[in-house]
């Protein structure tokens, strides 16, 4: 399997990026940040469209429910 590609919105941080786009957690921020060196110098913000490579053998996120507090 190949790595993927994701690329940063307005106002994003690796984390937040990873879990919305992947649902990758704090545990996978090591293996990030040596799949794209730079990429810590850029600051808390990621400059729109920084692209963030995610590593081939990054877990896959785990199903988790969702509950809503307005239905």
């Amino acid at each position: 399997m190949a790595d993927d590609v994701i690329h940063a919105r307005q106002g994003d941080t690796l984390d937040e990026l990873v879990w919305r786009e992947r649902g990758l957690g704090p545990a996978n921020l090591g293996a990030l940040l040596d799949a794209n060196p730079g990429v810590a110098q850029l600051g808390a913000i990621l400059p729109i469209g920084t692209a963030i490579r995610i590593p081939a053998s990054a877990p896959a996120a785990a199903i988790r429910d969702v509950v809503n507090l307005w239905d």
